[in-house]
């Protein structure tokens, strides 16, 4: 604004000088001195009657009639400043999309007595529990759950594992749950997970990384209903509810 006002100034203070001029005071032998303005600040708009080389020195080139720095009233275009908002319902709708995941702590997590410590994590993230029980899992069931590595060569010893001793079987429900528990959980492998996730804080190998979680909404969904039966879930609205979600 300086900048602006500077010029100006400047353009003001050239429109008050003196020029010579061809009048004809000085044809007839008088000194040719006269000073008229070379530029006027005006508000109005310039009368239809001028004409086009008139027009020109009417106004200053850098502040034109339209502008709203010494017009009272700011100008049409500058009380316009909002146009039509964008309203994006699919986005909206995902944001605000509750979804279910299948959390589960296993063998060597109940071992080391870390079942508490996982359930807090979510509980302070603010998801809400909607089942829980303590499970020896048979060999079928973890068959059937990790029936999408069965080509690996580390299936046998990954059911071995998992059917050595209790589970904690859980299920909870929130807003972006799936990907939000994934986060909380951390890396696959724990020397890769972030400090402050489950695995980045208790966790050493891959083999012993103490929690699984589901890694989509569908598969939420497939392993609770393969993990509780029916009547194991319980509903119920946390009094905290308004205090988590708008």
């Amino acid at each position: 604004m300086e900048g602006v006002a500077g010029v100006a100034a400047a353009r003001i203070g050239a429109a008050g000088r003196c020029v010579s001029s061809p009048s004809p005071a000085a044809a007839s032998g008088r000194g040719g001195v006269v000073c008229r303005p070379r530029a006027v600040l005006s508000c109005a708009p310039p009368s239809p009657n001028l004409r086009t080389a008139d027009r020109r020195h009417v106004h200053l080139s850098s502040f034109p009639s339209t502008s709203h720095l010494f017009c009272p009233a700011p100008h049409a275009a500058a009380r316009r400043r909002t146009g039509p908002r964008i309203f994006l319902p699919h986005l909206v709708a995902s944001s605000e999309q509750v979804e279910e995941t299948y959390i589960m702590v296993k063998p060597d997590g109940v071992q080391r007595g870390l079942v508490g410590e996982i359930i807090s994590r979510f509980e302070r993230k603010g998801f809400k529990l909607s089942g829980l029980k303590l499970f020896r899992c048979p060999r079928e069931l973890a068959e059937e759950h990790y029936k999408d590595l069965q080509s690996k060569p580390f299936f046998p010893k990954l059911i071995e594992y998992i059917t050595s001793g209790p589970v904690v079987c859980m299920a909870w429900e929130g807003v972006g749950v799936v990907a939000s528990a994934r986060k909380l959980i951390g890396s696959t492998n724990p020397l890769q997970a972030e400090p402050g996730t489950i695995r980045g804080d208790l966790a050493v190998q891959t083999g012993r990384n103490v929690v699984h979680g589901s890694d989509s909404p569908e598969n939420g969904q497939r392993e609770i209903a393969l993990w509780f039966k029916e009547g194991e879930l319980c509903q119920w609205t946390p009094a905290q509810a308004p205090w988590l979600r708008e």
